[in-house]
Formats: structure tokens, sequence, C-alpha cells
């Protein structure tokens, strides 16, 4: 066991011990929070930049979280990244994102530096300093380690820690297949929520909340929504029509996917949606609307791949990798990385605590870009309030709710939320994953219930192990 990762029994209180009810202190206690800092984030995988912020050799970004900056760097023999201090007097290297392929790493205290293979260039006045303080190994920046995968570089502090992908599973695999590496930011978005960082990523852990904080999704497929979460609308959205022809049910998916671009982007891209437009008038057998749909979004799912790979796009063929890798709308990666696929391009999301009720909140819109296309993606998000109009209408619902459910945990007689375990059990599972770092389970443990997260959405609890 890593000799950070160790048992506390202060968090006993608000450990999980009913899968079913989270304690609400959890969200807000100061402790606990305290206890995150220094026996969660400190062994897990962090997303850390997405890889086209740093295409070129000498481009890099600084990465941090509480209070912990890293450098991660496009070196001349891969990706690397050093923690961000000079070996001097500590001072931060960087800020921000840059290339450093001329200067190298300058401290703006005294001037050292450092190239991007983290070997000392420079020291001032070098012949002030005693040898044995400029050794040149011991000068070196310390290294971070870093891992690649989907298009990004994630970071882990802890050199014991089970691999990135022994960590996240076979779902790597799985969401690699439907083109996750190639994929291209079009916009980037954060904003600062008014809420613990938990409690914002459980908002997109299960569908269950669409009928209520979503209601023009459900009002465009009431079919879809109610036959995963039950016919009782509370009178929200239009009743299921028996009658309604193929035709019909058609341009009600239509609309649904509309309503899903429009509100997210990157879930369902604006092109996709155009050629679902071209199949509106298409002839299915009717009798069975069910499978007439299906057979219709097989159609869809071919001519996305067929019209956008003629455009240059490197899209997988999208029947195939559903039969062979399906995953699922929401992909969770532990512990604050979220992707949200459909057909050919994503939504993603990264969330990092600020304070025990506060977290900064990002989200990206990926798309294919033909090759050869001209294309700059952000270098940096655009920030805006959370309840800001520029936010994507489905976001902006969401965050609508998450700063009122912060204040209402504070409730008197409020002690824990109650789960539902057939749909809500994403929450509980990576809720109790927490429990085991801060308790000390070892880390291979903790690496197979992780795994188990893949594909949990709208899931059930599961018996993680420990």
């Amino acid at each position: 066991m890593p000799e950070a990762v160790k048992t506390s029994h202060r968090s006993g209180p608000l450990e999980v011990t009913n899968p079913e009810r989270i304690p609400a202190k959890r969200y807000y206690d100061e402790e606990f929070y305290r206890l995150e800092g220094e026996n969660l984030w400190p062994h897990v995988w962090q997303m850390a930049c997405r890889l086209e912020q740093i295409p070129n050799v000498g481009d890099w970004v600084e990465y941090s979280n509480l209070g912990k900056s890293v450098i991660v760097v496009r070196a001349k023999d891969g990706v690397k990244a050093y923690h961000n201090a000079c070996r001097h007097r500590g001072v931060p290297l960087a800020e921000g994102h840059g290339n450093c392929k001329g200067q190298g790493f300058i401290c703006p205290f005294h001037g050292w530096r450092w190239n991007m293979e983290g070997e000392n260039t420079f020291v001032y006045g070098r012949h002030m300093f005693s040898e044995e303080q400029l050794d040149k190994r011991d000068l070196a920046l310390r290294t971070c380690r870093v891992e690649t995968w989907g298009g990004c570089a994630f970071i882990n502090f802890d050199n014991e820690a089970p691999s990135l992908r022994d960590s996240i599973g076979p779902v790597a695999d799985r969401i690699e297949a439907h083109g996750m590496g190639k994929l291209r930011s079009e916009w980037w978005y954060a904003t600062v929520l008014p809420a613990n960082w938990k409690l914002a990523m459980e908002a997109f852990m299960e569908g269950y909340h669409v009928m209520r904080t979503h209601p023009q999704l459900q009002q465009a497929a009431p079919m879809l929504y109610n036959s995963m979460y039950g016919m009782d609308t509370g009178g929200i959205g239009v009743p299921i029509d028996p009658n309604l022809d193929t035709k019909g049910n058609i341009k009600a998916q239509i609309k649904h996917l509309e309503l899903l671009s429009q509100g997210m982007a990157g879930m369902v891209h604006a092109k996709e949606v155009e050629i679902a437009r071209q199949l509106a008038d298409v002839d299915l057998p009717e009798g069975d609307p069910q499978q007439a749909i299906m057979m219709w979004f097989g159609m869809l799912n071919h001519q996305i791949g067929e019209q956008l790979r003629a455009r240059g796009e490197a899209v997988p063929d999208l029947n195939a990798v559903a039969v062979s890798d399906p995953i699922h709308a929401v992909e969770f990666i532990f512990p604050h990385y979220f992707l949200l696929p459909m057909f050919s391009s994503m939504s993603s999301y990264r969330i990092r605590p600020l304070g025990p009720e506060s977290c900064l909140f990002e989200l990206w819109s990926l798309t294919h870009v033909a090759e050869g296309e001209a294309h700059e993606p952000p270098v940096e998000p655009t920030i805006l309030p959370y309840d800001s109009d520029q936010f994507p209408a489905i976001p902006r619902q969401d965050y609508a709710n998450i700063p009122i459910q912060q204040k209402g945990l504070h409730a008197e007689g409020f002690d824990f939320m109650r789960l539902s375990k057939d749909v809500e059990g994403l929450i509980s599972n990576y809720n109790r994953i927490i429990d085991g770092y801060l308790k000390g389970v070892p880390a291979e443990k903790l690496a197979v219930a992780n795994q188990k997260l893949g594909g949990n959405f709208d899931g059930k609890i599961l018996d993680l192990g420990f």
C-alpha cells in the first residue's frame, strides 16, 4: 500500500454503510473534503489536458488541482509531465500554456532554466553554489506520471498506482473503437458551480432526471424515456399514441435529435441531424413501430458513416462498433471525467474541486475533422457564469438544479440521499470507491472496482469486492 494511502478512522461517520443511502455531509463537510484531498486525489488518474492542446514539439499546458500544479509537455520523444516548481526555490515555472522549444522553462524569480526534457540548462551565478547543490540528476525537474488515452493526457501523482488502462478497464477499448482518439474540440466552456464536485457529477450519472429537468426531451420522445423510467410522467410529456405511424415516429426521433443537438452540441452534432433529416421519408415496414425505428437508426448510423467518411472524416462503421464495442450514452471515467457519445461525435465533462461547496465544471464539444482541413482547437476555456444563457440548453438546465441541491443538503433532518437500486447505482458505486481510497483499500482492489463503473450509467448498485 502506498505510504500516503492510510486508513482514516475520522471518515467513518460519513462512510456509505447502506449502498442506497449517501450521507449528505459528504458534500459539505470540510474534514471529509480534506481527506479526499489527502487520500483520493493523489492516487487517481486525472484528465490533465487534450492532446490537441499540445500538438507540436515544445507545446505545454499547465494542469492544476487542489494546489498541485503539473506541466504537461510534448517533448521530442512523446508526452511528458513535470511537477511545476523551480528546483532552486520552488517558484512555479509555467502558468497557462505556451511553447518551450526555444528558451525552455525559465523561472521568473532568478532565471534558472530547464528544457522540455526536464534537464537544467542554466543556473544564474553558478559559481556561488556548492557543487552538491547542482548535481545534474538532482537538479532535473521532477517527473509526474503521465499516460495518454482517448486523445487526452492523464496524470497520476502516485508512481505505484495501477496503470490508466488497468484502472479504466475494458471500456477504454470500447470507447476508442468509436473513434474517441481522433475527435477534435469545437468549443470549450467552463464555469464555477457553487456545489461540491461530487454533486456536480452525479447529475450526469442517470437519465432519471430527464422527465422534469429536460422536459423538452421527454415531450419529443416520451416512449423512449417512459420505457426506461416508467409510464407515469406526472403530467409532463405528451401521451404515447399507439396509432402513430412509422413516419410519425421517425419525425419524433428527428425532433429528439434536434433538441439533443441544440442542447448538447457534441453529443449529437448538427451535421448528424442534417443527415437524419434526409431520412425523414424513407419507407419502412408498418406494424411494429419499435422494429421500424431500430431499422431507421441502423440506416442513420450507416449514412452518417458513409457521408462523413466521404468528407474525409475518420468515422468508424457505427453499426459494426455498436455490436462489437457497445457503449452507453454517458460513460464515466473515475474520478472526474465524462464522455457522452451517440453517433460519431461526443461531449465531454471534467470537474475539479475548488472547496467543499465549490467546483470548476468544464465541457467540450468534440467531433471529427476532415484530414487536412484547417482546424484551430480552443487553447483555453470560455469562462461563463453558471447561469449564463450562452451555455447550451441541457447543461444550463442542469446548472439550475445543482446549486439549489447543494443548499437543500443543509436542510435540518436531511441526513442522506436515498437512491434507486436500479437506475442510480453509479452514484452509490463511485462514492463507495471513494470510501475505499479513504480507508486504504489496496490499489489493486480499487482498480478492479473502478472497472465496474464502465457502462454503469443508469445502472444498478454493484458488489465492489471490498
